[in-house]
């Protein structure tokens, strides 16, 4: 269990160091019923995880079965090697200061603190659909999960604490706001004004760090 959850944190972190996910739900809370619409938002996102982890669950699960042990840590060694080659390409994009395919649009951003309860839910699904880098971290910690085989009641625990902690740059913005929403309003407008301005830096730094570590993961795991 404790060599999972050692395997699990690099691919928590990288999938959780999102700004702009935290910019977003900063965005929502800081509008006309912000609370509700940013807790939509995090559980439409929570929502997409939960069935991506239902279909790659069961499409790996069959792999490894049939591929056996030498299988599995091929496929877990590819997926980590893949995840680490778009990260890489991230921190390049971000360095030659190019778009992010997975960004939304200008104009999606800018409608946001107009989005109803329902439509947040909506965009918070279809954040986590249109990131492929969240599928592949996703595809990754289910691949780690299912090396393990530690039984499928285990496994599916696993997967929802890895679910439970990508929302670790949102929880904190979101308990301050319930415990003092007008007291919260100018930090939580200065934690939106920080990251919108390092945006590019953080991402490019996360980028390049955990694209090396999971590079390195893969190749070695590949080579044997």
């Amino acid at each position: 269990m404790g060599d999972v959850l050692v395997n699990l944190l690099p691919v928590i972190v990288g999938a959780a160091v999102v700004p702009l996910y935290p910019i977003i739900v900063l965005l929502l809370l800081q509008s006309r019923g912000g609370l509700s619409k940013a807790l939509a938002f995090i559980s439409g996102g929570l929502m997409m995880r939960l069935v991506q982890g239902v279909i790659f669950g069961l499409l790996l699960g069959e792999a490894m079965d049939a591929n056996g042990d030498d299988g599995q840590a091929l496929i877990t060694s590819t997926l980590l090697l893949v995840v680490g080659v778009l990260l890489l390409v991230t921190a390049v994009r971000k360095w030659r200061k190019e778009e992010d395919p997975d960004d939304p649009p200008p104009q999606w951003m800018t409608g946001i603190s107009t989005l109803s309860s329902w439509r947040a839910l909506g965009a918070g699904a279809l954040f986590v659909t249109i990131a492929v880098k969240q599928w592949v971290f996703t595809l990754s910690a289910i691949s780690i999960i299912g090396e393990a085989e530690l039984g499928a009641t285990t496994g599916i625990g696993l997967y929802l604490f890895y679910t439970l902690t990508t929302q670790l740059l949102v929880l904190p913005p979101v308990l301050a706001f319930i415990l003092a929403p007008e007291r919260s309003a100018k930090p939580l407008q200065a934690a939106q004004g920080w990251l919108e301005r390092n945006n590019r830096v953080i991402v490019m730094t996360v980028s390049l760090i955990f694209g090396l570590w999971f590079s390195y993961k893969g190749i070695t795991g590949l080579i044997g």
